[in-house]
């Protein structure tokens, strides 16, 4: 922590808060603190904002305070109340931290509960990060009360006369984390006084050895980028830990482990994954990830009233680390008069239409469901969907396929791929030539 910072505090109420708050101010810190009410505990939680408030008050600190249906975020998004308290506490942190510009936001996790996010960790399944606890810093989350224990904690706030609010739900066994505190760590005291002392060493020690893992993934990973941002699943299979590997690569962005396997065995071109606010889809070998704000934006529309240059864009966001291919398209129109010189373009980046058939203004747009056109060299019909499958194109590079439509609305062209045939020109009777050029 910086000595001239600025800095929230996160402030319960309780003992561990209370004295975060007193020692941080008593070194001079420029601090302001944040409570949130949860509204879990009736009458007590309405106690605990109001003592807060009224510390605050007598130590001249200002406070942020803030109320939340943790219930109703719980059933909404099928959380447990533990993890939905969690998720709306440290939210409006970074949202109060952000809009004030803030170093961090300090919070009080001690010693002790290092032992018991150890523990707990391991009982319900971990691997070396979930082993190493807690770190004294995660971001802009700062726990500068890491190495104290919660007895040293009562005795700094006994020896200031300083009070402090209990939560009632901590003396209860009815909670994981509190059965862990109240019941097995004791016991595993008995067994060996020294036990907190030992799951802290390997924890540091762990946390050493992690600093190596961590270089080596992240050499992996960057093996696994390819140029236009993906990843290569095939060269997974010469690393020593492809599973780990890839699951290090994905957790980042809220994918769990069962979705790290299944996108391990997939063999399907197309399949797609979600977490919160990612999406991954793998197409020919390749693994994409997008923000799933960008992945279900629907591209927009791009009038072209005359010839000339056009850029076409996708609407995506700001650049992030996911693979992506090129936000933008460049169109050139021309119109050219046939001469006996004439000569066909026949490259896929091109299509070569009579331009007296074709009607402005024309639209750029991505293909919609049961979109038609008359294949170039077909007579009937035919979905742009069943095209596309007969090609075998992807989910992917199908979200992205753009079709150039006339005026009716009829399809000129299926961008990089077949034009129209009603619209095809014909040496014998095409006066003019509408050329569409992708850059």
């Amino acid at each position: 922590m910086y000595h001239d910072g600025f800095y929230l505090v996160a402030l319960s109420g309780g003992a561990d808060s209370v004295a975060l708050l007193c020692v941080l101010r008593e070194l001079g810190y420029r601090l302001e603190a944040v409570h949130c009410n949860f509204h879990l505990r009736g009458e007590e939680s309405n106690r605990d904002e109001n003592f807060c408030v009224s510390l605050c008050s007598q130590m001249n600190i200002p406070l942020h305070r803030a109320h939340f249906d943790t219930q109703l975020y719980a059933e909404t998004h099928k959380v447990s109340i533990e993890m939905a308290a969690r998720e709306l506490r440290y939210r409006y942190f970074e949202r109060l931290r952000d809009d004030m510009n803030a170093a961090g936001i300090c919070v009080a996790h001690h010693r002790d509960d290092q032992v018991e996010t150890v523990l707990l960790n391991l009982v319900r399944g971990t691997g070396l990060m979930g082993l190493q606890g807690m770190k004294p810093k995660n971001g802009y989350i700062l726990r500068p009360m890491l190495a104290v224990s919660k007895a040293q904690i009562l005795t700094y706030l006994s020896d200031i006369h300083q009070e402090f609010v209990t939560d009632s739900t901590n003396l209860e066994d009815d909670v994981m984390r509190n059965k862990l505190r109240l019941k097995v760590i004791p016991l595993l005291e008995e067994m060996n006084p020294s036990v907190a002392d030992n799951i802290l060493r390997m924890t540091e020690n762990l946390c050493e050895a992690g600093k190596v893992v961590d270089t080596a993934i992240r050499k992996n990973i960057e093996k696994l980028r390819q140029t236009d941002g993906s990843y290569d699943l095939a060269a997974l299979e010469g690393l020593a830990s492809p599973s780990y590997t890839l699951w290090a690569l994905l957790s980042p962005y809220g994918f769990n482990r069962v979705q790290t396997m299944e996108i391990l065995a997939n063999e399907r071109s197309g399949a797609h994954w979600q977490s919160e606010d990612y999406v991954s889809i793998v197409e020919r070998g390749s693994l994409y990830l997008f923000k799933k704000e960008d992945w279900e934006r629907v591209p927009p529309l791009l009038k072209i009233p005359e010839t000339g240059i056009y850029i076409y864009s996708f609407g995506w966001s700001g650049k992030t680390d996911c693979g992506r291919k090129s936000q933008e398209m460049k169109f050139h129109l021309t119109i050219e008069s046939v001469r006996n010189e004439f000569q066909i373009n026949r490259s896929e980046a091109v299509a070569n239409l009579d331009a007296d058939k074709v009607k402005f203004p024309l639209t750029i747009r991505p293909v919609r469901e049961g979109d038609r056109f008359v294949p170039f060299g077909m007579k009937g019909s035919k979905l742009v969907s069943d095209f596309l499958t007969d090609l075998k194109v992807g989910l992917l590079t199908r979200r992205r396929q753009l079709v150039v439509t006339d005026v009716d609305d009829n399809i000129i062209w299926l961008v990089g791929r077949r034009i129209d045939n009603r619209f095809a020109i014909n040496l014998r009777s095409t006066s003019r030539v509408l050329i569409i050029l992708m850059i």
